[in-house]
């Protein structure tokens, strides 16, 4: 296992980090780093033999983070901001349908599952609502305040709901059916 990044090189974390209740004088599920700031390598171990774990000094936050590789990027590489981030609630602004189907009303609520950054594109999500996991864009999408997160119910399959189509259509990608979380 070797590590891709070295010490003393600048990335930028692309989600952003909260304590996990590992870090000194935090209380689980608070604040740590922005997605999008940038910091230097100052260690790089590994976690369960199996994980390379870059520790991150963020000068701005002046705060030094346990990053996992797959949560960094080189600082030179195309960074795209993006309204939501992995993990997030959201709902539905429209109805999002699969080749005219209707499959999520408005206002329904889903999970971020992957943000899709590509260059030059739109920012799309791959969207869990309903037992369902959807490709949608950006703008067919709002932030839901959820007060209380459980994984598990977030990804349990609900009853199916009673949907009625509405006249503002998105069409939702059918290629992430059967998406695997």
């Amino acid at each position: 296992m070797k590590p891709k990044y070295d010490y003393g090189q600048e990335l930028r974390v692309i989600r952003t980090l909260r304590d996990d209740g590992t870090f000194p004088g935090k209380q689980r599920g608070d604040l740590l780093v922005l997605r999008g700031s940038t910091g230097y390598v100052v260690d790089v171990g590994t976690f369960l033999q199996d994980q390379v774990i870059y520790r991150v000094h963020f000068l701005e936050q002046d705060v030094q983070v346990g990053c996992r590789e797959e949560e960094l990027i080189p600082v030179a590489a195309p960074w795209i901001e993006s309204l939501f981030e992995f993990r997030q609630y959201v709902q539905a602004t429209r109805t999002l349908a699969i080749n005219g189907e209707p499959i999520v009303a408005p206002g329904d609520q889903g999970q971020v599952l992957r943000v899709l950054r590509q260059p030059d594109t739109e920012v799309r999500y791959q969207v869990r609502f309903s037992g369902r996991t959807l490709e949608v864009r950006e703008q067919a999408l709002q932030a839901f305040e959820h007060e209380t997160i459980d994984e598990q119910e977030s990804m349990d399959e609900p009853e199916p709901k009673d949907e009625s189509p509405a006249d503002d259509r998105s069409s939702a990608a059918a290629k992430t059916e059967g998406f695997s979380v």
